[in-house]
């Protein structure tokens, strides 16, 4: 049974809506090849991502995903290839750049500073916001103490919408797992992103914390109307949330389709589904 098959009508409701308001395309990944050394960990890779849209990559460990995710945000810098976001073409960018142009993301490993409260680690997320220097933060004095207070006050926000009021001044050290996965999407929303990238957002959760994460998800597709790619295991999932598939194995694309298309693809039975599904 579907990890999501138990959520409400309402939630329900909400993939179907987010499913009727798909846009124009603003990501385009064209021809991307990717080596390290002598190991090919992306080959001709291309794809697009469409606005509203929950985009799904799918694959075995080590068919590029993770590395296909890196290449987007500008941690790594591919060989070959180019990526077109919002019009703009580029080869290759740095990580603090594309979260500028509004691509923020979460990874397959928490990183948060444990020792800082939740709404602290979500502030950070507003980073690139933030205009006055580092002096003027530190003294905490005229305007900018009032940028941070207008930063503090959209973290709030996504403090309720995330609901994770009652831990909002712990430190997250001290945070259940699933929690602390809340809180790692609650950093990455505060940056506004339009393109939001997650790497395995329900990696070692229990069935009840993936059915908050996925309702949370969707949630964010519809009311913030963030465009999302996300890596995820759990097929169940991936079927029930996303829009659209795309299926990496060993560094190629074997299939890009709607859930329904793919599932039914013999070649990704084959290679990852199994005879099973």
């Amino acid at each position: 049974m579907s990890v999501v098959a138990d959520l409400t009508d309402i939630n329900q409701a909400s993939v179907a809506a987010h499913a009727r308001s798909i846009g124009d395309v603003v990501l385009s990944v064209q021809n991307i090849s990717l080596s390290f050394g002598g190991v090919r960990a992306l080959t001709n890779i291309s794809f697009e991502v469409r606005e509203h849209e929950i985009l799904a990559i799918i694959g075995p460990n080590g068919a590029g995903k993770s590395s296909m995710l890196n290449v987007i945000n500008g941690f790594y810098h591919p060989q070959e290839g180019k990526i077109i976001h919002k019009g703009v073409e580029r080869k290759s960018m740095r990580p603090h750049e594309a979260a500028r142009r509004g691509i923020a993301r979460t990874f397959q490993n928490i990183a948060l500073f444990k020792g800082m409260s939740a709404l602290d680690n979500i502030m950070t997320g507003r980073n690139t916001m933030m205009k006055s220097n580092i002096l003027a933060q530190a003294l905490y004095f005229g305007p900018a103490r009032k940028e941070e207070m207008e930063h503090r006050k959209f973290c709030e926000h996504i403090i309720d919408f995330l609901e994770i009021e009652a831990v909002r001044k712990t430190p997250v050290g001290r945070l259940p797992y699933g929690m602390q996965k809340r809180v790692e999407l609650g950093r990455a929303l505060a940056a506004q992103p339009d393109i939001l990238l997650l790497d395995e957002p329900m990696a070692g959760m229990n069935v009840e914390e993936k059915e908050d994460m996925c309702r949370f998800i969707l949630d964010v597709n519809n009311e913030f109307g963030t465009t999302m790619v996300l890596i995820e295991h759990d097929m169940g999932v991936v079927m029930d949330i996303s829009d659209r598939v795309v299926v990496l194995d060993y560094g190629r694309k074997l299939a890009d389709g709607t859930p329904d298309a793919v599932r039914a693809n013999q070649e990704v039975i084959d290679a990852y589904l199994g005879v099973g599904h």
